[in-house]
């Protein structure tokens, strides 16, 4: 096995945590010794695209914490700096501090045609769901219709389970749709 030379120098435990964070990307970060070795490797969670799993890599976050700031940048709140992160997740800042060399806050246009504006499926109106490209008029009722009388959707499986829709359908909402 190879190692750079900056590495060589490590002690041995230090080496054993540089190469599961180098091989595992959904590695749990444990403590800020491994966030400076994240750092050193280039890795960075981008807190704007971030999914909850991404934010329970940090140390300290709870699954609550992850899930309330997820679904406030779905609903719209933008988190631009750590400070940002703090308020929104009642986090003294002193504590997110040491995470920052790990953390990028992006700006995405809303706006944006690259990145398509995604749309919650359980509240979605017809007029919503006529946004997503390439799928049918009666695919986006039968949507509707289903929620209605079932309930509203868990998640990307449920939706495809309930409704019986193929891989392509399943491809291009995916994209357009959160939950």
């Amino acid at each position: 096995m190879v190692f750079s030379s900056w590495s060589q120098h490590l002690n041995p435990r230090k080496r054993k945590i540089r190469q599961q964070v180098e091989n595992d990307p959904y590695y749990r970060f444990q403590s800020l010794e491994e966030i400076a070795i994240a750092a050193d490797l280039g890795i960075k969670i981008d807190v704007t695209q971030a999914t909850i799993d991404d934010l329970l890599r940090l140390p300290g976050i709870s699954i609550h914490q992850a899930r309330n700031l997820v679904e406030l940048i779905q609903a719209g709140v933008e988190i631009l700096s750590i400070e940002d992160m703090s308020a929104a997740l009642n986090i003294p800042l002193s504590r997110l501090k040491p995470l920052a060399p790990i953390l990028a806050f992006s700006y995405y246009d809303p706006n944006s045609l690259v990145i398509p504006k995604k749309i919650h499926i359980n509240t979605a109106t017809l007029a919503d769901l006529a946004i997503i490209p390439n799928v049918s008029e009666e695919m986006k009722q039968e949507i509707i219709s289903d929620r209605q009388q079932k309930g509203n959707y868990k998640n990307l499986v449920d939706l495809q389970k309930r409704l019986q829709l193929n891989a392509t359908i399943i491809s291009e909402l995916m994209h357009y749709i959160t939950f």
